[in-house]
């Protein structure tokens, strides 16, 4: 593949490196540029592009990381698509990532223009969350170095997202006096919550003296009827013979390991009996936030086997007290209610079809459209508002003096509505359980309609998306949930997360608005038809 400039006469079929213009016509990044667009790049004067001129033995993006993709061998996972030289991996299932770092490591080093991308060993991941992906950086790669990648991915499975499964565990609680039965209690109601999350059921609980003794018969029977048993020791493991370690042995089990390199949870206790897992809890398992006593139960219950090695390595990164929680915290999540919705309102178009004037500071009712959607936005339940800015950005500012609202400038706004998305959603406060897309060109919406859309979002638990309906047709604003943030940060281009709703399987809730979630006023005449009076 040659790089660079080239003279218009011999681009065709050349790939453009940079967005160009001739006359109104606007052709994209990575356009092919075909006989008809030569023509119409020199009548507009236009003697020379930047642009990609691909080799006889050259691939394209999109067909060289298909390509690869197609090579590879993996578990529980689906590939989407190539797009912009990127073809996305994700879990069919809630689940545990495993990954060989030496397959991904050995097509990393093959050039720097092919690339693979994967969540770290061990990552637990939710249905449809983004695994890996493998990127093209440039327009095209010579086939040769595609090969390559793939003869390296015939090497064996490269990653798999092991699916949880519907395990069944007993718990037993020792006792001692002076332990409260509401600690009991609360303890079992996290372990339950634990469990659930990874489709586990605790079927059974026995409280015991905490002595060898009881602790062992109480083992060996929960043994018998359930998958796995967690011991909640009344007092911490102080000796590796002390009751817990010892009561595994007294049952005729095993120790595997006493103690881990993971803080909070280095007193765990891990164990067999019968073929079957036993924990012995650390106290920080009484609570529901991470530890390392999720690490083992995780993995157990995705079918994983944990080895005394396995534990010991887990030290790099094993200090959890001054990390950041996870995407999807162990806390329980808030309320429906409390569910918190940001609102993104994209205010950096161009308003091209007007014909010079920008729709957004056109006046309704004496106020600037862009306010006048502005102040609808606060006066939700949303609990923040970003405002996305990029042509005439100060006037668009200025017309919103006063408000209570965060600007995220967008200098790629010509480049379309997906730098847009990602520049709005990368200034939303981190609790946001999801974001409401609304566009600024929407007069007749009110605060009332939005509620709307939230309520109906909450409701949903923040796990589905919410989509303005008009007559049953779909409209606008949208609120998009949390878990699609990973893919709308992968959009390119003037596309928007229509496909993402499309294709990433959540569930999709449509709320009758009426006729506001259809009236935009992209026109002259449709803005004035609306109330509008444009200002120059």
């Amino acid at each position: 593949m040659k790089f660079g400039p080239i003279p218009i006469e011999t681009a065709e079929g050349a790939v453009l490196a940079h967005s160009t213009t001739a006359g109104e016509r606007r052709f994209r990044k990575a356009h092919r540029l075909s006989a008809e667009d030569v023509a119409l790049l020199r009548a507009a004067g236009i003697s020379e592009v930047v642009a990609a001129v691909l080799a006889v033995d050259d691939l394209g993006e999109d067909a060289a990381a298909q390509t690869i993709a197609e090579s590879m061998a993996f578990r529980g996972i689906e590939a989407r698509p190539a797009a912009t030289g990127r073809v996305n991996l994700h879990a069919k299932a809630p689940g545990i990532f495993t990954v060989d770092a030496a397959i991904i490591d050995a097509i990393n080093a093959i050039d720097p223009a092919i690339t693979i991308a994967t969540l770290a060993q061990h990552a637990p991941v939710e249905k449809g969350q983004m695994v890996a992906t493998v990127k093209i950086i440039p327009f095209a790669v010579s086939s040769a170095l595609v090969d390559a990648a793939t003869e390296i991915c015939a090497a064996g499975e490269i990653f798999a997202v092991n699916a949880y499964r519907p395990v069944r565990v007993g718990v037993i609680q020792t006792v001692l006096p002076g332990i409260k039965p509401s600690v009991l209690d609360k303890t079992l109601h996290v372990t339950e919550a634990r469990l659930a999350r990874t489709g586990g059921r605790l079927t059974a609980e026995r409280r015991t003296p905490h002595e060898i003794a009881p602790v062992a018969e109480a083992t060996a029977s929960l043994a018998r009827d359930n998958d796995m048993v967690v011991i909640f020791g009344a007092s911490a493991m102080s000796d590796f013979a002390d009751v817990i370690p010892a009561a595994i042995e007294k049952a005729g089990g095993a120790v595997i390991r006493a103690g881990m390199p993971v803080d909070p949870g280095n007193l765990l206790v891990l164990g067999t009996l019968g073929g079957k897992h036993v924990i012995g809890a650390p106290g920080c398992a009484r609570s529901p936030k991470e530890n390392g006593f999720d690490w083992v139960l995780d993995r157990l219950i995705a079918g994983l086997d944990v080895t005394a090695r396995d534990i010991a390595a887990m030290g790099v990164g094993g200090l959890l007290m001054e990390i950041p929680t996870r995407p999807q915290p162990r806390e329980p999540l808030p309320a429906k209610s409390q569910l918190k919705v940001g609102i993104v309102l994209l205010a950096a178009g161009r308003s091209s079809r007007m014909g010079g004037p920008n729709k957004l500071l056109a006046l309704f009712d004496g106020k600037p459209l862009v306010r006048r959607t502005a102040e609808r936005a606060l006066g939700s339940k949303a609990s923040s508002t970003v405002v996305v800015t990029g042509h005439q950005r100060e006037r668009v500012r200025a017309a919103l003096a006063g408000l209570d609202v965060t600007f995220a400038d967008n200098p790629d706004f010509a480049e379309g509505l997906s730098t847009s998305l990602k520049a709005g959603i990368a200034y939303l406060p981190e609790d946001s359980a999801g974001v409401m897309i609304v566009l600024g060109d929407m007069p007749d919406i009110t605060s009332d309609d939005l509620d709307r859309l939230i309520d109906a979002f909450r409701k949903a638990g923040g796990n589905a998306v919410v989509r303005a309906s008009h007559d049953g047709k779909r409209g606008n604003p949208v609120l998009l949930p949390r878990s699609l943030f990973p893919a709308i940060a992968h959009l390119e281009g003037d596309t928007g997360a229509r496909h993402l709703v499309e294709t990433e399987g959540l569930d999709v809730i449509d709320v009758e608005i009426g006729a506001a979630a259809s009236v935009d006023v992209d026109t002259r005449e449709a803005l004035e038809g609306a109330g509008g009076v444009l200002q120059d």
